[in-house]
């Protein structure tokens, strides 16, 4: 740089899902940054999805990390993580207890469970918190929140009065639905659900149809664990008097209908990326850069629905911050950015961007900065 102060550089992606997180995103890029001659400052963003632990955690000197026993999603028991952003805010991953990512082997959508989210909001309870934010992305489960909602004390019964078994396989057993025996003190606690996307439950663009197939569900097991969120819905609304608002809510749909399952004990359904931008000061970041770098994966139509870049996108836009998107590959742009690169388009000859993102977001980063100063 020839100017007598250097380029301010934000690099603030979401994770790269499967390859690197956002924290490690960000280190390369800023490394980039850092390697033509610009000043860097690295702040990951989160969406609800995996990685939203460690991100807002981030933003607070006094976080902790505990560690508890709990369901894991297909039954068997793991130790997961629950953060403490202060002495009465906790942090639920639902990823930690339901995620695919815990799935070791095939995964089995029909018994994929949310009970160890239940449990890990019990455990918070337990120690005091007065607000609890639960991000829901990277779920491996399709059961509206009944596995998350029995283990809070509410009652799924089957036909023989006996508690549903795991799974949305199950939900089309159910009978009856008895909440009076809801953790009470949710009452006195403010629920917040961070999720990355505005799915309804039910219907074609519901939990089912659209992510059933993501977390390995067949035609046939779409078809049934659509079936079971219907039923579950209709059940707690008969005999619970659940609002049927509740099932077209945006994010209703998120993890599988645990969105869902957590509006039916009071929880607010919020928008994730907005909440974790807040919650780490993203604006004042913004505000004190020339230009800001996000990204993600993979840039589509997903991407224009909510996550983490668009709303890096749309803040840079609104304080007059040139904003650039990385991502491993560029199948649309949302807009938002001056400019979206593709890693694919940066690798050479035998680089492959899954096998060596942290490479090409190093190149990706100087890049940048090599182009901000010449005025392209």
């Amino acid at each position: 740089m020839d100017g007598s102060r250097r380029l301010r550089v934000l690099c603030s992606p979401n994770a790269f899902r499967g390859t690197l997180t956002a924290a490690a995103a960000a280190a390369a890029l800023a490394a980039g940054v850092h390697d033509a001659g610009a000043l860097a400052r690295a702040m990951p963003m989160a969406d609800g999805g995996d990685g939203t632990l460690e991100t807002l955690l981030s933003a607070s000197s006094s976080a902790r990390i505990e560690r508890h026993v709990v369901c894991g999603p297909l039954g068997g028991r793991l130790v997961a993580r629950l953060g403490w952003m202060d002495a009465t805010t906790a942090v639920v991953e639902l990823a930690e207890t339901s995620g695919l990512r815990r799935i070791r082997g095939r995964p089995d959508p029909l018994r994929a469970t949310s009970r160890g989210a239940g449990e890990l909001i019990t455990r918070a309870l337990d120690g005091g918190a007065r607000r609890i934010l639960v991000g829901i992305g990277g779920s491996a489960c399709t059961d509206g929140g009944a596995g998350l909602l029995a283990a809070l004390g509410v009652k799924l019964l089957d036909g023989r009065g006996r508690q549903l078994g795991l799974g949305g396989g199950a939900l089309m057993a159910l009978e009856s639905a008895d909440l009076r025996d809801l953790d009470p003190r949710l009452r006195l606690c403010r629920v917040e659900v961070v999720s990355d996307v505005d799915s309804p439950l039910l219907g074609r663009l519901g939990a089912a149809h659209v992510f059933g197939p993501q977390k390995g569900a067949t035609d046939a097991e779409v078809d049934r664990l659509a079936d079971g969120l219907q039923r579950l819905a209709e059940v707690l609304e008969r005999d619970a008097h659940v609002p049927a608002a509740l099932r077209d809510q945006a994010g209703a749909g998120a993890a599988g209908g645990s969105g869902y399952g957590l509006a039916v004990t009071g929880a607010a359904l919020l928008s994730g990326a907005s909440l974790v931008a807040d919650a780490i000061g993203l604006d004042q970041a913004i505000s004190e850069s020339d230009v800001v770098v996000t990204g993600e994966g993979r840039l589509d139509r997903q991407t224009a629905a909510g996550k983490a870049p668009l709303e890096v996108g749309r803040r840079s836009a609104r304080l007059g911050v040139t904003c650039i998107a990385v991502a491993g590959e560029v199948r649309s742009d949302p807009g938002g950015f001056r400019r979206s690169i593709s890693l694919a388009d940066l690798a050479g000859p035998g680089e492959d961007p899954r096998r060596v993102p942290r490479r090409l977001l190093r190149r990706a980063g100087a890049q940048i900065v090599r182009e901000m100063a010449a005025g392209s």
